[in-house]
């Protein structure tokens, strides 16, 4: 009897599945556990396992394809079985868009195969929220969504968002259409439908043939498509305040070198100076609560573990992997720790688990020589810390002379919903301290 294999959930925010390759034809044989494809999900690459025995008697999708989580992936049988209940059948289709000759002759509709449940929950993804919140869009308003139960995932947001603007109750009495709104979320407002239509501008003079040249368009899609999302409903759903300010880095320099020089037997040679910056948030986050949280909604949660996650730059865009309980971890052990993970991260192997669930966020762009910058919370975190370049600065000495100090710039950006600007600033002193005295804050 045909089975079919449906696409795996590979983490509790995966909504869909590229097909990378296929590494299976149909008629081949195949066993269990045996790789049918590999594919890419919105943060790694991984590979599907068969999870039955038999022939492959059809694959539904073609690589490049983007398949929902729990959908149908690939029919499995006996070789030469019939399988026309189980797939969309293309001969209804051809005959109802075929001349008739008569017509009181008329071809049923073959229905296609569901294999969604029935059964409505209620239920909405975090994606598909924060896509509907930064359109706008009510999700009480969608019926039932494609996901499992009928929950609400991304695709039923973007169905929605294709219809067209959504419309405020006055606008729908008032009645009348309009191609955009200025109302909240881009909903058509009566200002929108009693606008006059605006003047089409006289055409300008081309002069060029080749205006405006050459160029490609394409759907984002994977990793940056996810990290587009993100940061606009960041933007969108918090109140965002950069601080900044920066510390002597003379003493990271001094314990770096020593680390680089001791005996390598004790494994402490690969510690880097931003593992020392993130072992230093690390020591200062259980000081201030508010930080070390997530805010979604109304709900504001406070963790007593730090989850430290970090900006990773890999070659499918910027992933952000999590250093699970950090606060238990010594500073080889969390260096060996941040090292699996970017690892894991570049090489696209890393498992998405490991990809969420983070507290507070540390995102390094000082190797290229910026000195400040604007972070973007990763929410639902309430908190971002920026590491910028080490550079040379003037200062005054206690002699009253001008000299030269290493400082480390910082630039802390908060969610002004939940952290005042004065608990921002008490924790980038407590933060520039514990830097500045490194040597004693990996020994606490």
């Amino acid at each position: 009897m045909a089975t079919i294999v449906v696409m795996p959930q590979l983490g509790n925010s995966v909504e869909s599945c590229i097909i990378v390759e296929w590494l299976v034809s149909e008629g081949d044989t195949v066993a269990v556990d045996q790789t049918l494809c590999s594919i890419e999900t919105d943060k790694s690459t991984m590979e599907v396992p068969s999870t039955d025995a038999g022939t492959v008697l059809k694959l539904l999708w073609a690589e490049g394809d983007e398949v929902p989580v729990k959908d149908p992936l690939i029919i499995l049988g006996e070789a030469g079985e019939d399988i026309s209940a189980l797939v969309p059948s293309d001969s209804a289709a051809e005959e109802a868009s075929a001349p008739q000759d008569s017509p009181e002759a008329e071809v049923p509709e073959a229905p296609a195969p569901s294999f969604a449940t029935t059964a409505a929950s209620g239920a909405v993804s975090p994606r598909a929220r924060a896509l509907a919140g930064s359109k706008g869009i009510d999700t009480s308003s969608i019926a039932e969504g494609s996901g499992p139960h009928g929950r609400v995932i991304e695709r039923d947001v973007q169905a929605v968002i294709a219809q067209g603007p959504a419309y405020t109750s006055a606008a729908t009495q008032l009645g009348g259409t309009a191609a955009s709104g200025t109302g909240l979320g881009g909903r058509v407002t009566t200002a929108d439908l009693l606008k006059p239509a605006p003047q089409a501008p006289a055409p300008l003079a081309v002069t060029s043939a080749d205006f405006p040249g050459a160029s490609t368009t394409e759907k984002l899609k994977g990793v940056r498509k996810v990290v587009a999302q993100r940061m606009m409903a960041s933007l969108q759903e918090s109140a965002q305040l950069t601080l900044n300010t920066s510390a002597n880095a003379q003493g990271l320099l001094a314990l770096r070198k020593k680390l680089k020089n001791a005996e390598e037997s004790l494994g402490l040679g690969k510690i880097t100076l931003n593992d020392l910056v993130c072992y230093a948030v690390v020591k200062t986050l259980p000081k201030y609560p508010a930080f070390n949280a997530t805010l979604e909604g109304l709900d504001f949660t406070l963790f007593e573990q730090v989850h430290l996650a970090f900006a990773a730059d890999t070659p499918r865009g910027l992933l952000v992997p999590v250093i699970r309980s950090a606060q238990s971890l010594s500073l080889k052990q969390f260096s060996a720790e941040a090292k699996r993970l970017a690892s894991e991260a570049i090489e696209g192997t890393i498992a998405p688990d490991y990809l969420s669930g983070g507290t507070f966020t540390v995102t390094n762009i000082g190797s290229f020589g910026i000195e400040s910058f604007t972070p973007v919370i990763n929410r639902p975190q309430t908190a971002i810390l920026g590491v910028a370049a080490i550079t040379p600065r003037p200062v005054v000495t206690a002699e009253g002379e001008i000299g030269v100090e290493q400082r480390l710039g910082l630039s802390l950006t908060i969610d002004h919903q939940v952290i005042d600007g004065a608990d921002g600033a008490r924790f980038l002193k407590d933060l520039v301290r514990a830097i500045e005295n490194i040597d004693v804050t990996v020994l606490a």
